[in-house]
């Protein structure tokens, strides 16, 4: 069979079912082979960066990676935004790149680049697969090299010929390296460092750590220690709400992130980095916990981080299953103008179980979090690495690893215009995800970030920079011209309406809430 066969049929055997594409004519090959793979689904987006951002999402809620295709090196510099938020997130993903015919280099067609150096650091694996009968088996070392703990980008650049060419078949299955194990001396340490800090210890919590298995693992530490629970601000992936313990959130600015973390005097990783700010500030530290805290680790990423504090919580005689502290009730249903705090209260209210939270409000997303502290168990998605233009793609492929799941993404209006053409995505493929757009007209999180870094205020022509007028952007007229039915709300009554009626219907729908 040809390389391109043969190289689908090999991601299928290896459990890759799903393929965000966004083809050229030196992906030709490869589009035609994908009819010979039986299991394979391809989803056209209508941009790059739309592809590798739904290929985070799906990767945090699945496990597993998603294939990503895409045309050369310009079309994935295109993707590189989304691809950053996935590095950060630890996502595996396999991206398949063309190239020209390893012939046809030398003459500097207008597609060319030094694509190996283009894609560099972006991709933490990278082979150029210019030997047709190794391809299938690149294919197999690249997702080795993706579902590596913790996690990671692999690319595999095809060239034309490679893909046209006849090989023997399919190459067998990968190996899987599970994450090492952590040694007994560390967890030894760990263990007494947390039963001396007691109630002013602290783990640091990210990857599996997350999730609800190892957040109960987690509490048995704090129920033996009194030790607090915590994450990063932009953490990849929070199993939360009723009945799952809790993990406290680091604020976002530094005043916040201080004060919250005041009277810390020992700080675990657990797969996690110690808090630092987004933003250096003149006067603040860009690592807000104490000075005198000490840092510990218990785990690296690509450690064993559930069996790690399961093997703590043992040593500690912990209890199997400590009961929860009461959780707040879910908010009233909000009446009156529309604001941020408005629109949180509203998804608190009536978010449905098992749903899955995606935060880009930016500036008005902090609401949101907080109101859903006591909804029914979901989870909460956030942006890793600060590249906006993520929710909207990652809405879109968390609704494809998990289709009987409502997907709500909180989207600040000025971050979806980078990847909006998401919803087409959506429509074509009926995906059940609501975007509720805060529609505030402006760069809102620089004002924020100019009152507090201390600088002056803005002229006319700074102010033009910020703002999203002249015209205002028509979000219900977009969502429309993409084929997702919208709806603008201006009260709390009407957004609780709109929120209502599009958790009852399936596929997307786009609600615009003005303020």
């Amino acid at each position: 069979m040809d390389a391109g066969a043969a190289l689908f049929r090999t991601a299928t055997a290896a459990g890759l079912e799903v393929c965000f594409a966004n083809p050229g004519t030196s992906e030709l090959p490869l589009v035609a082979a994908m009819d010979s793979a039986p299991g394979m689904k391809a989803i056209l987006c209508l941009f790059e960066g739309v592809a590798t951002g739904a290929a985070d999402g799906y990767a945090r809620m699945k496990g597993r990676p998603a294939l990503t295709l895409l045309h050369t090196g310009p079309g994935f510099a295109n993707g590189l935004a989304n691809l950053h938020n996935a590095n950060r997130a630890n996502s595996p993903m396999v991206n398949l790149v063309g190239d020209q015919p390893t012939w046809h280099r030398k003459y500097d067609p207008p597609l060319h680049c030094d694509i190996e150096r283009a894609i560099g650091g972006w991709s933490k694996w990278t082979c150029y697969a210019d030997q047709p009968d190794k391809v299938p088996s690149d294919l197999v070392r690249a997702v080795e090299a993706a579902m590596a703990a913790p996690g990671r980008s692999a690319t595999l650049i095809v060239p034309l010929d490679s893909m046209w060419a006849d090989v023997a078949g399919p190459a067998p299955a990968p190996k899987l390296v599970p994450p090492r194990a952590v040694p007994d001396d560390r967890i030894e340490a760990i263990a007494a460092v947390l039963k001396k800090a007691g109630k002013a210890g602290a783990m640091m919590l990210e990857g599996p750590a997350m999730q609800e298995k190892g957040l109960w693992v987690a509490w048995r530490i704090a129920a033996a220690t009194g030790c607090r629970l915590l994450a990063d601000w932009s953490t990849s992936r929070l199993d939360r709400g009723l009945g799952v313990p809790v993990a406290d959130r680091v604020p976002y600015f530094p005043p916040e992130a201080m004060a919250f973390l005041e009277g810390m005097s020992d700080l675990v990783m657990v797969g996690s980095h110690e808090p630092i700010t987004f933003f250096g500030y003149r006067e603040y530290r860009s690592t807000p916990a104490p000075v005198a805290c000490v840092r510990h680790t218990l785990a690296h990423p690509n450690e064993d981080l559930v069996g790690a504090m399961e093997a703590v919580a043992d040593l500690l005689g912990a209890p199997k299953k400590p009961a929860l502290p009461p959780f707040p009730g879910r908010p009233a249903r909000p009446t009156g103008k529309i604001d941020a705090q408005v629109i949180g209260e509203a998804i608190g209210a009536l978010l449905p179980e098992n749903a899955i939270l995606v935060d880009e409000g930016v500036s008005g997303g902090r609401p949101s979090y907080l109101a859903t502290a006591g909804a029914p168990r979901h989870t909460y998605l956030s942006i890793t690495g600060g590249a906006i233009g993520f929710g909207l793609p990652c809405s879109t492929g968390a609704a494809v690893a998990c289709p009987d799941s409502r997907v709500v993404d909180v989207q600040a209006d000025g971050s979806a215009m980078y990847t909006v053409q998401s919803l087409w995505t959506q429509a074509r493929e009926g995906l059940n995800v609501t975007t509720v757009i805060l529609a505030n007209q402006s760069y809102a999180i620089l004002d924020i970030e100019r009152e507090r870094g201390g600088f002056p205020p803005y002229g006319p022509m700074a102010r033009g920079l910020t703002e999203l007028a002249r015209p205002h952007l028509d979000w219900v007229a977009l969502a429309k011209g993409m084929g997702v039915p919208g709806k603008r709300v201006t009260d709390g009554e009407a957004l609780c309406k709109a929120l209502e009626e599009s958790f009852a219907e399936p596929g997307p729908r786009l609600i615009e809430a003005v303020y």
